[in-house]
């Protein structure tokens, strides 16, 4: 037995790293029975029947500085946003009321924007522009529109279950694709895919219950999920997750058993509007917030500023294959995507 083998053979089965043993990635057991398109559909469906109260993630709470103003879009606006001179978050239209200047490119003084165009000054307490709804928690920043939600308004957003304490890290990556908010949120409900579309972050995956039928409530509408997230070679951390749906443009992922129980992964499908090309655009706003009990742990916290850009790379490379994905169920949804036959007409395929 060489030295490898020895180790593994003595590894500490209490350790969250495990080594693991996976087939060739074309030997892997196939996903695509379990894996009903009827299925996912059923469970899109049961996602976009529950209500928002109008509230869209507008970006990561970190963005929104009082030094700056953040400029966005949902549903086709243009919405900025800023703090106050107490911290507070400002959101609201992003063109100046007198000549339409875009107020992204305003400046932040004694918490009002100061247009760039003529020097109006821009605030809640300003006429000729109004402030929307908005909400932040700490890790993210919500906007009310009433309009375009088209549903009853309710106070504050629905924020999903997170871990508290201070042994907390949280990171936020946001990514555009062509595509609406159904077809990210079909994409995240489909955890057949992970070990064969993204092999460089899972393996020894296997998705242990999944909705069944339309009759489904509450408690049952959740995919329950055996996964390691590869970490370098043969070793990874092994865990169980669940995947439920909070509101119609939010998937959660949570943690339940194994190393980081608690930890969550919140997508986010904002719909931006049309692009030039008369397309959608969507933005996925994805925040991870890892917790654990380790002692470690804590040394982690300490140090965040530098994980964060580790954990917002982790995240938009598999969300840079995933949008592939949402974005080619768009296409084929839509009928956009054709192919010539050789007689000359066109075909959807």
């Amino acid at each position: 037995m060489d030295f490898r083998h020895r180790v593994l053979g003595r590894w500490p089965s209490t350790w969250p790293v495990q080594p693991f043993k996976e087939p060739a990635w074309a030997r892997q057991e196939p996903t695509f029975r379990e894996c009903s398109p009827a299925l996912i559909d059923a469970a899109v469906k049961r996602a976009d029947a529950r209500t928002a109260g109008n509230w869209f993630v507008a970006g990561a709470s970190r963005e929104i500085s009082r030094d700056e103003p953040f400029g966005f879009r949902v549903g086709g606006r243009e919405l900025v946003g800023w703090r106050d001179q107490h911290g507070a978050v400002v959101v609201g239209p992003g063109a100046c009321p007198h000549l339409g200047a875009p107020l992204d490119q305003a400046r932040v003084h004694c918490g009002e924007l100061v247009c760039r165009w003529h020097g109006m000054r821009i605030g809640p307490e300003r006429p000729g522009w109004s402030p929307l709804p908005s909400f932040d928690d700490g890790v993210l920043v919500w906007v009310r529109l009433d309009r375009f939600g088209g549903e009853a308004p309710t106070e504050k957003p629905v924020v999903p279950p997170r871990p508290g304490g201070e042994a907390v890290v949280d990171a936020v990556a946001t990514l555009t694709g062509v595509c609406e908010p159904l077809d990210v949120v079909a994409n995240r409900l489909d955890p057949w895919h992970g070990a064969w579309f993204h092999p460089y972050s899972f393996t020894r995956l296997r998705v242990l219950s999944a909705p069944q039928g339309n009759d489904v409530t509450d408690a049952e509408d959740r995919f329950v999920v055996e996964v390691t997230f590869r970490l370098a070679g043969r070793l990874g951390v092994p865990v169980i997750a669940e995947f439920t749906c909070p509101g119609p443009r939010t998937v959660l992922m949570t943690i339940v058993e194994g190393e980081g129980v608690g930890s969550v992964v919140e997508t986010h499908a904002t719909p931006l509007g049309a692009g030039p090309d008369g397309r959608p655009r969507t933005a996925v706003i994805e925040a991870t917030i890892a917790t654990s009990d380790r002692p470690g742990f804590a040394m982690a916290t300490r140090i965040a500023p530098a994980l964060r850009p580790l954990m917002r790379r982790a995240s938009a490379r598999l969300w840079r294959d995933d949008l592939a994905y949402a974005e080619r169920r768009y296409a084929l949804r839509s009928g956009q995507n054709r192919a010539h036959r050789g007689d000359g007409t066109v075909s959807r395929i």
